[in-house]
């Protein structure tokens, strides 16, 4: 057994490897290519390395994301698990050493437009696979997460927060609040792409079907658009009375297909719609559910 899980446990910190190279050489290109040459920084731990590597040498700013990096390491050691911070330090080590390689390369030739959407879809490109790899190049999620786990604050508005100030910061420094409106606008465009790499563009929703007529309507979803479901029993709040409630995952263009067949059949159900941003499946489940579904068509 030990023999077997070997090999696909190597594969895989292998996959995650090459996507963490990946990644760090696209989010490095970003900011050799577009950012650092136009004064843009980025938020969390690159901005503020951008930011020092400004006041002191762009060909220090690699030095900076390892130095500025290595108390969040400690951090995710300490409060987080030993695994994440494996797949960290690797991602910071890569993205330290292709911006360091990276140091020469010719800046993009673009108006200030150009500039944004491209550097900032290529940075959030790279950023994204960095964090698909298990990785994390920003210690600033982990110092929200902290703070998270003590206030209550959700972790977007405490990186948004301090996001905020860091380009405030920028701009005060330097005495230019257009170019830190520039960086903004530049971080809102990477982090839309991160969205885009992690969930993908397919946007997939799940549905909650309370239903009195739950055997009707199961066999059309699955007959009429094969779809899986699940049906988990249930009971009224108020009138006790016992219902089957069916759970759905759908793509968004058989969402608009899903609600008129249910509601045709049953007027009085109640449908609650929710957006998920990943699904993961077992391929064995996967055909089991697809083999299931060809019968009863059958």
């Amino acid at each position: 057994m030990k023999t077997s899980k070997t090999p696909k446990s190597f594969l895989s910190f292998a996959s995650q490897l090459l996507s963490a190279a990946l990644g760090s050489f696209l989010a490095a290109l970003a900011i050799r290519v577009f950012l650092i040459p136009n004064h843009l920084i980025d938020g969390g731990v690159v901005g503020i390395s951008l930011i020092c590597g400004r006041l002191f040498g762009d060909n220090l700013v690699s030095y900076f994301m390892i130095l500025f990096n290595i108390p969040f390491l400690y951090l995710a050691y300490k409060y987080i698990r030993k695994s994440f911070v494996v797949h960290m330090f690797i991602a910071v080590v890569l993205f330290a050493g292709f911006l360091s390689v990276l140091q020469n390369i010719p800046a993009f030739d673009g108006d200030f437009l150009e500039i944004i959407v491209i550097g900032g879809a290529l940075l959030g490109i790279g950023v994204g696979f960095i964090i698909r790899s298990g990785g994390c190049t920003d210690g600033t999620e982990i110092l929200a997460i902290m703070i998270n786990r003590k206030f209550g604050f959700t972790v977007g508005q405490i990186i948004l927060i301090i996001n905020i100030f860091i380009f405030a910061a920028y701009g005060w420094i330097f005495k230019d609040w257009h170019i830190a409106l520039k960086s903004l606008m530049t971080y809102i465009v990477a982090f839309k792409m991160i969205d885009i790499v992690i969930a993908g563009l397919d946007e997939v929703k799940s549905v909650l079907i309370m239903t009195s007529k739950s055997k009707s309507v199961q066999r059309l979803i699955m007959h009429e658009l094969g779809l899986g479901l699940t049906v988990i029993p249930g009971i009224g709040g108020f009138t006790k009375e016992k219902k089957d409630i069916l759970f759905i995952i759908v793509e968004r263009l058989d969402l608009a297909a899903l609600k008129e067949l249910v509601l045709t059949e049953d007027p009085t159900a109640f449908l609650a719609i929710e957006n998920l941003h990943e699904v993961a499946y077992g391929r064995q489940v996967s055909k089991i559910s697809q083999k299931k579904i060809k019968k009863s068509k059958k």
